[in-house]
């Protein structure tokens, strides 16, 4: 008895040993893969790639999250601080974990738990797979061995397939065959607006499976303010707010600086003759999950840290848009331009080209609110940052004192644009907040 008793100690020691925090050098696991560096970079590969894919909004947040879940699951079996996500998620079973005896170093792991998955959900496959191969030679470059490297690899792997196999249930490939956004000659209704016209996006969102909410309608926003085409009333009063982009006292040039910078519409169309061209952007989630980087990196958040932050906003994002959606096909509310061409000026044009689907309540503002939430919690108030986001797509950057006050900028930057009236940002602030703040009482990532 006493020998089994030792042999099952030692067994247990080794095991501990192979799943020990890859800071130790003499198990081969150099301090660089430690890096945060490394996952920023995949999350930067990522989000490169569905700008270049031109993925919608809801679409690019649904992917993001997916991977940092993928991500922050691949770190939990090394660090006893983190809880895992299965059994809070709806519908996520718990995952695998590394085989006993496999030196696995975590963060390596993760880095391949996020690029896999997220490679899953894109078009553009190649692109992902040139990165992990690079970043696979610089691992070994640093000293780590190919056995190490492969463990690693291997667990990240079966992270990701345990991740795709969940999201595979999640309703997504069923909606790419449910029916197209329906338009008619109700006046209150959205129709497509120029210059391409574009079919409603997403119209089926709704059913896709929510990540934490208990059902797409969880935050309801009250009801849009009732239409009417009568000069006076309540609803031509708010389109005559866009219209005149009345009510304060921001220059108008400040107002195209801000709408340009949140702009965020990976549907822009340009023509020129007969042929028609886009400008590829960023998405809203796009935006806000490279804030999620800036600020792990000037809280210099170590590895997990970051695995969780990307994680946490990722999934606050595509519930934000689940909850969005649901809301704009409910409502189908008719757009700024369309109202103002028919019944205000016929030759008036807003400043941000008009995305393509229904406006109340603004996605941006859904999106921001709840982001904000999420990263407050992990980051604090206030919370001073550059934000240097959209420097790749030619604009400066713009400083804020936390990412609530950010959040309100992202929000009023709609109104400015053109694109909303001001109740689709005042409830999609809301809706949004309502996101995160239930995110950040109910969804545990750490061990207390």
């Amino acid at each position: 008895m006493a020998g089994n008793s030792c042999s099952s100690m030692l067994a247990g020691f080794i095991l501990c040993l192979c799943l020990m925090d890859c800071s130790k050098e003499d198990q081969g696991f150099p301090q660089m893969t430690l890096d945060p560096q490394h996952l920023h970079a995949a999350q930067q590969m990522l989000t490169d790639v569905m700008v270049h894919d031109i993925f919608s909004p809801p679409v690019a947040s649904r992917i993001y999250a997916y991977a940092g879940i993928a991500a922050f699951e691949a770190i939990v079996p090394g660090n006893p601080a983190f809880r895992s996500l299965a059994g809070q998620l709806n519908e996520l079973p718990s995952g695998p974990v590394p085989k006993p005896g496999n030196a696995v170093c975590f963060p390596i792991a993760a880095v391949h738990a996020y690029v896999r998955t997220g490679t899953r959900l894109i078009f553009s496959e190649e692109k992902m797979d040139v990165f992990l191969k690079d970043l696979d030679e610089k691992y070994l470059k640093a000293g780590v061995s190919r056995m190490v490297l492969k463990h690693s690899a291997d667990f990240g792997q079966a992270v990701a397939d345990h991740i795709i196999a969940w999201a595979d249930q999640d309703n997504y490939k069923q909606t790419r065959t449910f029916p197209k956004y329906t338009v008619d000659e109700n006046p209150r209704r959205w129709q497509p607006t120029p210059p391409a016209y574009m079919d409603g996006v997403e119209p089926n969102w709704s059913r896709i499976r929510p990540f934490f909410m208990d059902s797409a309608r969880q935050f309801t926003p009250p009801p849009p303010t009732p239409f009417s085409a009568e000069p006076g009333s309540p609803f031509f009063q708010e389109a005559m707010v866009v219209y005149r982009l009345q009510g304060d006292s921001v220059s108008l040039e400040e107002k195209k600086a801000i709408a340009a910078f949140w702009d965020c519409n990976p549907f822009v169309s340009h023509f020129s003759g007969h042929v028609m061209f886009a400008t590829k952007k960023i998405s809203p989630g796009g935006h806000w999950i490279g804030i999620t980087g800036l600020a792990c990196k000037q809280a210099k958040a170590d590895f997990d840290h970051t695995a969780e932050a990307y994680a946490r906003v990722g999934i606050g994002l595509a519930d934000a848009f689940i909850s969005c959606w649901t809301e704009k096909y409910h409502s189908e509310l008719i757009r700024p331009e369309t109202y103002i061409n028919r019944y205000i000026d016929s030759k008036w044009m807003p400043l941000l080209q008009t995305p393509p689907f229904p406006e109340y309540t603004s996605g941006h503002s859904v999106a921001s609110g709840a982001s904000a939430e999420i990263l407050t919690q992990l980051f604090g108030e206030p919370f001073p940052y550059k934000d240097t986001v959209e420097e790749a797509y030619g604009l400066p950057p713009r400083d804020f004192g936390s990412f609530r006050e950010a959040a309100q900028q992202a929000a009023i930057s709609r109104l400015w644009g053109g694109i909303h009236y001001p109740p689709a940002i005042l409830s999609g602030s809301e809706q949004g907040r309502a996101v995160g703040q239930h995110m950040v009482k109910n969804l545990q990532t750490r061990n207390l």
